[in-house]
Order: C-alpha cells, then structure tokens, then sequence
C-alpha cells in the first residue's frame, strides 16, 4: 500500500449560516504529523473532528467510487481529498481496516481509533441533500487515527500493517453495531472493549446498550 494523497484544510465558510469549516482542502506532497494531526492543518468544530484522537482522517477510494454511481452529477466534485481527509491510500476500506490497527508511514505511527460521523456539511459543500446521510446508511464514513510517534511522510511512501489486535471489528462492523438495535450483546461487547477504540466511542455505545 502506497500513500497517493495528502491534503491540509483552507478555512471556509459553508451553509446558510455561513459557518467557518475544514473540509475544503487542498493537496500537498509531503507532511510533518505530531499528536494533534499535520502541522498546518485545521478542524474547526472540535467536538467531532481533531484532537488525539481524531487527529488524521482518512476516506476509501472506492467510497467515492459508490457515491458516484448513486449521484452522477457530482462526478466532478467528489474525487479524492474532497470528503475533507487528510490521507488517500489505495485498497484500504471500511472492510479491512480494523480498530486497533497501527501502522508505520514515513517515520509516523498511527492507530485507527473509530469512524468519523458524517455531517451536514457534507451534504452543503457537495449541494446535496441528504448526502451525508446516503454516506451512514452505507457505511462509507471514513475513520479517524490518532498518532502514536510523530514525524513525517509523503506522496509514494509505503504504508506498513504493524499490528492488528482486534481481527474481527472492523470498521464496518464497528458501524453495524453503532447504528443496529439488535446486535447480540457478545458482539456489542467485544466492539466496545477494543483495544485501541476512542475512549468517547466506548462511552457512546454503553449508554446506548445500557
């Protein structure tokens, strides 16, 4: 797996409130990461996006190859770095990227901590309604990492699998269990205590199956 896009935010505003926002971002070839993300970078609404624990986010490619095929006429707008990600790296999904994993780029580790939720500032920078609701209910949200050695990397750098503690939680099963109201409780279980998973993430789901 090799690193294809790397992008940074440019402040905007967005929506009929004019609210400032980070999705807009443009490309770059290279980065310097520390714990809160890539220096240069913005997340302005920090109760969903930013922080350690959300400090990367990265969305599938072929993700954007499904929105396409439900919305024909956004085939100019959503192409890779346009779901306000940081990183594009070929072949990784919703499917086979597990909470927990840890890999090594460049000189930087990263851990996948939980999906991100999409919001309606989807649906107002691509001017379509209910688009980031066809993104939930087809679990192609994208997941946020949070930085365990910080450092540097860039386009073409090789992404290497370190670790993989939690098999069978995919992100996509992660969200399964997130949006269902009758997953068995061995499953809920074994979502919530995985190791690595955002702490607000094991929160939200024990409220929600208490």
């Amino acid at each position: 797996m090799k690193v294809i896009g790397l992008y940074k935010a440019q402040l905007k505003r967005i929506g009929p409130r004019s609210e400032l926002t980070g999705i807009y971002k443009y490309p770059t070839t290279s980065v310097i990461v520390n714990k809160l993300g890539i220096e240069g970078d913005i997340q302005v609404d920090k109760r969903f996006h930013g922080g350690p624990e959300r400090a990367l986010h990265q969305y599938a490619l072929s993700s954007y190859e499904k929105i396409i095929k439900h919305y024909p006429l956004l085939y100019r707008k959503a192409n890779v770095g346009s779901m306000g990600e940081n990183i594009s790296i070929n072949t990784m999904n919703e499917t086979n990227v597990c909470i927990g994993d840890t890999y090594q780029i460049g000189t930087v580790t990263i851990q996948v901590s939980g999906p991100r939720m999409p919001c309606f500032k989807i649906s107002e920078k691509f001017s379509t309604p209910g688009l980031d609701k066809f993104v939930a209910k087809h679990g192609i949200h994208g997941w946020y990492y949070r930085v365990l050695k910080e450092g540097s990397f860039a386009i073409d750098d090789d992404v290497l699998l370190v670790s993989r503690v939690n098999p069978s939680v995919s992100i996509a099963t992660f969200l399964k269990v997130v949006q269902s109201k009758t997953t068995a409780e061995d499953i809920i279980k074994n979502a919530m205590n995985a190791e690595g998973l955002d702490p607000e993430w094991k929160e939200k789901l024990e409220k929600k199956h208490q």
